[in-house]
C-alpha cells in the first residue's frame, strides 16, 4: 500500500495532496473505461437526473430502468409532472415501492411551478431545501447538472471511503457520516465533481460491493487501507439490525349484487398513502381475524360486516416489517361505506382494479379475485 503520508485514520486533515490527485485521476479514468450505460447518464438535464436519483433510492439499477423510462415518457418535463393526479402519478410508480417518493416528487414538481418557474434551483443550498431532496440528491444533481463542487455520497460511495481511509466507526450514525461525506468533498478534483461523484458510486456498485468485493479489479487497491489489513470483508461497520417484527393483516373482498367491489383510498400522509386497497387492517393482541375485520371495517368505513371464507394469504416483508394479509369474502350486513379514516370509498367493478394504484399485496388479492370470479362463471356456464 502507498500511504502518501497519511496518518490518522479517516481524517480529512491527513490527505495528502498527492494522494487526493491520485484517487481522482485513477477513478475518472478507470470509470472512463468501465461506466455503465445508463439511460439518465445519456442526458444532464436537471429534471432527469432528480426522477432518477429518487427512483434509485432503495432500489436495484436493473429494477428502476424500466419505471425510468416509462416515467419519462408520460412525464418530460417537470411541468407535465406537476399537472398530473397524484394517482396518476402512484399508477406509474406501482412495484417500485417507497411510495412517499412519489409523493414527494410530484409534490416538490408543482411547487417549482408555483414558485420557480418549473425549474429546479441551480445550486445545493436551494435543492437541499426542497421537500424530500435530502443531501445525497441534492449533491448529485449539483454536481451533475449544474458543475457545482459538492459530494454526492450514497451507501456505495460511503462504502468506498470506509474501506478507503479504514474507517471503523458505526457507518449509521450521524457523526460517522459526515465524516464520510467530508473526506469524500475533500478528495473532489476541482471542476470534475459530478463525473468523480458517478465514478465513486460506480466503483461501489460494480467493483467494492457488500459482499466479496472485486479487489484485484480495483484501480484504488494499493491505496485501500481495509485491502491492505484484509478487512474490507468486515468494513463498514454498522450497528446489529434489530429483529424485524412480523404482522397479521386482513383485508376484506366485498362484492355487490352487481359485481361491484368495495374498495378504498388511504389517507395521503399514510404509509402507501394515496393507494386503492381493499380495505382492512392489522391485528390486535390476542384478536381473530375475524373480529379484527369487522372492527377495522366498523372503524374506516362505518358499515358492519359478516366475514366469510379466505379468499387467499400473502406474505409480504417492507423495509422494517413483514406481514401476512389475510383476505376474506365479505357480505355488508349494515350501513353505507362512508370514509371514517380514508380518503375515498368507491364501488367498483373488477375490471376497473387494473386502473387503480394498488400496492404489490394488494395487486395480488385482486389477482385472486379476478381468478376466483373466472372460476365461478366457467362453473356456471358449464352447469348450464
Amino acid at each position: 500500500m502507498t500511504d502518501h503520508g497519511t496518518t490518522e485514520r479517516g481524517t480529512v486533515d491527513s490527505l495528502h495532496p498527492e494522494m487526493r490527485r491520485e484517487v481522482a485521476d485513477r477513478l475518472l479514468a478507470w470509470f472512463a473505461d468501465h461506466a455503465r450505460d445508463l439511460p439518465w447518464r445519456r442526458d444532464r438535464n436537471p429534471y432527469r437526473i432528480w426522477v432518477s436519483e429518487v427512483m434509485l433510492q432503495q432500489t436495484q439499477v436493473d429494477t428502476v430502468i424500466p419505471y425510468y423510462e416509462r416515467f419519462l415518457d408520460r412525464f418530460p418535463t417537470l411541468r407535465t409532472l406537476a399537472e398530473a393526479s397524484l394517482e396518476e402519478v402512484l399508477k406509474l410508480w406501482e412495484g417500485l415501492g417507497y411510495y412517499a417518493r412519489a409523493r414527494r416528487l410530484h409534490q416538490t414538481a408543482q411547487q417549482l411551478v408555483t414558485s420557480n418557474g418549473g425549474d429546479l434551483p441551480r445550486s445545493f443550498e436551494r435543492l437541499r431545501a426542497l421537500p424530500g431532496v435530502g443531501a445525497y440528491t441534492a449533491g448529485a444533481i449539483a454536481s451533475l447538472a449544474f458543475g457545482e463542487d459538492v459530494p454526492a455520497v450514497d451507501g456505495n460511495a460511503r462504502r468506498v471511503v470506509c474501506r478507503l481511509f479504514g474507517i471503523r466507526d458505526d457507518v449509521t450514525r450521524s457523526a460517522t457520516k459526515r465524516k464520510v461525506r467530508d473526506l469524500a468533498a475533500a478528495l473532489l478534483p476541482s471542476g470534475r465533481a459530478g463525473p468523480f461523484n458517478e465514478a465513486l458510486i460506480e466503483l461501489g456498485a460494480t467493483v467494492c460491493t457488500p459482499r466479496s468485493p472485486a479487489c484485484p479489479r480495483c484501480p484504488l487497491r494499493d491505496l485501500c487501507r481495509a485491502y491492505a489489513a484484509g478487512e474490507q470483508g468486515e468494513l463498514p461497520v454498522r450497528r446489529p439490525r434489530p429483529k424485524i417484527p412480523h404482522y397479521d393483516v386482513t383485508a376484506a373482498v366485498t362484492v355487490r349484487g352487481d359485481g361491484a367491489v368495495l374498495m378504498a383510498q388511504r389517507n395521503v400522509d399514510d404509509m402507501l398513502g394515496g393507494m386503492w386497497e381493499f380495505p382492512g387492517g392489522k391485528c390486535e393482541d390476542g384478536e381473530s381475524l375475524p373480529a379484527c375485520l369487522v372492527r377495522e371495517m366498523a372503524e374506516e368505513l362505518g358499515v358492519i360486516v359478516d366475514v366469510g371464507e379466505r379468499l387467499t394469504t400473502v406474505e409480504h416483508a417492507y423495509t422494517h416489517f413483514r406481514i401476512t394479509l389475510h383476505a376474506f369474502w365479505c357480505r355488508l350486513l349494515d350501513g353505507e361505506p362512508r370514509c371514517l379514516d380514508c380518503a375515498a370509498v368507491r364501488w367498483l367493478l373488477p375490471a376497473v382494479l387494473d386502473d387503480l394504484p394498488m400496492s404489490v399485496v394488494d395487486r395480488k388479492v385482486a389477482g385472486a379475485l379476478n381468478e376466483a370470479l373466472l372460476a365461478r362463471a366457467e362453473s356456471g356456464s358449464a352447469r348450464g
